[in-house]
């Protein structure tokens, strides 16, 4: 079921690639939507409130985690390319026991210290009791959440985005069906919608597994592939995948600086920006798929010494990602202001007006974000992790500006800012690395053909 990346049109093997993975990443906005439905709807506004409230720290924790599933997947893209076998399953097996004992110890630290991190968050006196209880069901099931993503970063690696799909489809069905059982039949409240949560994860995981042990021969670990776990296999995993999730995390700071900068503006701009960014949210899904395609494609060309191909990709890439973002861009300032009707009712028009604003500043930017997800990608694929790192730092500190200085002098329009500075400000170190690593392949060119 593996899939070869290092031939053929590399524009059409990074959108056919992307494409199972857009329709994933639609189906987890869509269901998430039907989740926070089914909890308003059958527990009620302060159980809703209670599970919202762990959103950023659930996406501080649990992104981290993804992320560094994600650099597993380059490594082990990596090993595929250079048609290392052994290699491959030896990592693979590293990637294992790395992400559960990571896991494991978020799960020990997310249970003990889940009160805490709400009262740190300031988490309102009336809803604490929901959140520490929905908090610690998800953060102690996060073993089931991180073994489902080795195996499918995994499956994803050989080339192969559309089983990982058809896995997701399921999961989250089955989340929607234990939703009903847990909270309507068994009364468990918010506890139940997190176990469902964690059930589901599970249960995708063993999906997975078992697609492994049924079609995917190359990653079934072999006798003594578990004893030749060398440091230097951990030691690779770890070095591509912490930054990794380090980056995730470090985006999740600088949400939470500006959601707090945010709420200091009022209860219309709070609702606008909450309205324009579920558009918004759809709308850049498209740009995040081809930059995880583009990682996985580089990945395999750098292991099997394809740099032409990797050159190659990274100029169709822009090209097919640049115009999706002007694409998305015109649709946005053309229907934005429609779209926000979806979401606030009549006689809100200054709601409408300040979504609409934000809506059209963040897409004229679209282009920048669109390059950005395309060099982070092809770097984190060639295996430099420091500075996809550094850039994150530099996303950080953009945000961390508009949430503390610029909000503060301009108002709304500091918060419509500052995503499109801090992705500039991201874009700036990833583009000039390029641009040297392309230069020393020039060289390296030139001094093979003098000699």
């Amino acid at each position: 079921m593996a899939h070869n990346l290092t031939q053929g049109s590399p524009v059409r093997l990074i959108f056919r690639f992307a494409l199972p993975l857009l329709l994933g990443n639609l189906l987890q906005q869509i269901y998430s939507m039907v989740d926070t439905l089914i909890v308003g709807r059958t527990i009620g506004v302060h159980a809703l409130a209670g599970v919202g409230a762990t959103g950023c720290m659930l996406f501080l924790v649990l992104g981290f985690l993804m992320g560094m599933t994600q650099g597993f997947s380059i490594v082990l893209a990596q090993r595929y390319g250079a048609r290392d076998m052994p290699g491959l399953r030896r990592s693979f097996c590293a990637a294992i026991l790395t992400g559960l004992a990571v896991a494991g110890a978020v799960s020990i630290l997310g249970v003990r210290y889940a009160k805490p991190l709400l009262a740190l968050l300031n988490t309102p006196a009336d809803i604490v009791a929901s959140s520490e209880a929905y908090l610690a069901v998800v953060m102690g099931g996060s073993c089931a959440a991180m073994l489902y993503n080795v195996l499918a970063s995994a499956i994803t690696a050989l080339g192969d985005s559309r089983t990982p799909l058809f896995f997701l489809a399921i999961s989250c069905l089955v989340n929607i069906g234990l939703d009903f059982a847990f909270i309507l039949g068994l009364g468990m409240g918010v506890e139940g919608a997190a176990l469902a949560t964690v059930c589901s994860q599970g249960f995708s995981a063993l999906l997975c597994l078992g697609f492994i042990i049924a079609k995917v021969p190359l990653l079934r670990p072999r006798k003594g592939d578990w004893r030749h776990l060398s440091p230097r296999i951990f030691a690779r995993l770890a070095g591509m995948g912490a930054p990794m999730g380090f980056q995730t995390s470090v985006i999740a700071l600088g949400a939470v600086a500006v959601q707090a900068a945010l709420n200091g503006l009022g209860s219309d701009p709070v609702a606008a920006v909450t309205a324009a960014m579920r558009v918004d949210a759809f709308a850049v899904m498209p740009l995040m798929s081809f930059g995880h395609a583009m990682a996985t494609y580089t990945g395999q060309n750098f292991g099997a010494g394809r740099l032409d191909r990797i050159r190659l990709g990274v100029k169709q890439g822009s090209l097919l990602a640049i115009g999706y973002a002007c694409l998305a861009a015109l649709l946005l300032v053309c229907f934005g202001p429609a779209l926000m009707h979806c979401f606030v009712g009549p006689g809100q028009e200054h709601v409408v007006a300040l979504g609409w604003r934000f809506m059209t500043i963040q897409a004229g930017m679209y282009w920048v974000l669109a390059l950005l997800f395309i060099l982070r990608s092809t770097l984190q694929g060639i295996g430099q992790s420091f500075v996809p790192t550094m850039a994150g730092l530099s996303e950080l500190a953009m945000r961390v500006f508009a949430a503390f200085w610029l909000v503060e002098r301009a108002g709304f329009d500091g918060i419509c800012w500052a995503s499109p500075l801090a992705w500039f400000g991201s874009f700036v170190p990833l583009a000039i690395a390029w641009l040297v690593w392309l230069r020393g392949q020039r060289r390296d060119r030139q001094a093979l053909s003098g000699a």
